[in-house]
């Protein structure tokens, strides 16, 4: 009984031990900033003007020009934060950018439409990766991209998107 015992959990260990977290932690300096380059496809985060990391992306299906309604496939442009985190996402991890702003809801509702939202940086499914352009205005970048971006940038980090 004892040997048994001991040999199953030798075997959830090594089993343990094989498991990479998704949650890594970051040491450096802080992350003041994200600029999204959208016709580039270049993220930066930076810390002051300095550029800690830079990652390509996929936007949504239709990338051209400012996020206007639900549905759209367009990335918003113009000067969020991010505003939430989702440990849980469907897309491996998840950050929140605030869209809508109040310019947006405004705009969204002179047009008798509804502006849109959840709005994330977030990781990619394998069923999507490889593809060009397939979220519904999201940032995509890989899962090993986001594993990493999510432990570099806090909770109120301004993100700045550009055409």
């Amino acid at each position: 009984m004892k040997f048994s015992r001991r040999v199953l959990m030798m075997g959830a260990a090594l089993g343990l031990a094989g498991c990479a977290s998704k949650f890594k932690s970051y040491r450096g300096p802080e992350v003041t900033r994200i600029q999204v380059f959208k016709g580039a496809r270049i993220m930066q985060l930076l810390s002051g003007s300095t550029v800690l990391k830079s990652y390509n992306f996929e936007l949504g299906f239709a990338p051209a020009e400012h996020k206007q309604i639900e549905g759209d496939g367009r990335t918003p442009e113009g000067a969020y934060y991010i505003d939430r985190r989702n440990p849980n996402s469907r897309y491996h991890l998840s950050l929140g950018i605030s869209y809508p702003n109040i310019n947006d809801i405004n705009n969204a509702r002179a047009m008798g439409k509804q502006p849109g939202g959840e709005i994330f940086i977030h990781g990619t499914p394998s069923l999507y990766a490889g593809q060009d352009d397939w979220t519904w205005g999201c940032i995509a970048v890989t899962n090993a991209d986001i594993e990493e971006i999510y432990a570099m940038v806090n909770d109120g980090t301004k993100i700045f998107i550009y055409p």
